[in-house]
């Protein structure tokens, strides 16, 4: 898929890969869709996988290993409501399912049922869980994902102009001018040849001062 500035209108286009579970995809988000608002750029949400990224590895700690097995329940149900009701469900879907995962701190399971709830969806999309009818899907996003940035990331991975990074991780997430301004740190480094890496370690864990 294209991330390039799409000539006809001079707009951005950005592809944002998330899982609904990531903390810190969430708070990218959150700082994306403030960037919509004062700089122009389309952008396409597409799924990735933390299961899918750690599938097999045998030295995870238990409750993370416990966490990765659960953790397919809200991608799938994502993937599966894109098959069935297109591409436009994606957003609002990820936006529900992060207000009940990330702010009211719900189960998969809770959380799921009351996404669905909120969009009016179909309650039986919730099946999609527990099922692997949809992991092709599922799996060929996410290595569309790894493809352009490596396998050496998490969650969230942002491309633009055909540049992908892992990141940013960010808390919390930069509104109003702020959040263009790190939008435009990030076009420059995306279009930085030979750019590959900035980082420092966290002091803080994810600050979720917004539902929106």
């Amino acid at each position: 898929m294209s991330t390039e500035t799409t000539p006809a209108t001079g707009r951005a286009a950005a592809e944002f890969w998330f899982d609904p579970l990531c903390p810190w995809a969430w708070m990218t988000s959150r700082w994306m869709g403030h960037v919509q608002q004062v700089r122009d750029v389309d952008v396409t949400w597409s799924v990735m996988s933390l299961s899918v990224l750690n599938e097999g590895r045998e030295d995870l700690p238990e409750k993370y290993r416990e966490l990765m097995d659960a953790g397919w329940g809200p991608v799938r149900v994502v993937v599966a409501a894109r098959h069935t009701l297109g591409d436009d469900i994606v957003k609002p879907l990820y936006d529900a399912l992060g207000k009940h995962i990330h702010h009211r701190e719900e189960d998969y399971d809770t959380a799921i049922a009351g996404a669905l709830a909120d969009l009016d969806l179909p309650a039986e999309l919730a099946e999609a869980a527990r099922s692997d009818e949809h992991d092709d899907e599922l799996r060929a996003s996410h290595q569309r994902a790894i493809d352009l940035v490596g396998d050496d990331v998490g969650t969230p991975v942002v491309a633009v102009d055909g540049v992908a990074f892992f990141g940013p991780v960010v808390t919390p997430a930069p509104k109003g001018e702020a959040a263009g301004l790190l939008w435009d740190g990030c076009l420059l480094l995306a279009r930085t040849p030979g750019f590959y890496e900035l980082k420092r370690s966290r002091t803080q864990g994810p600050i979720f001062d917004t539902e929106g």
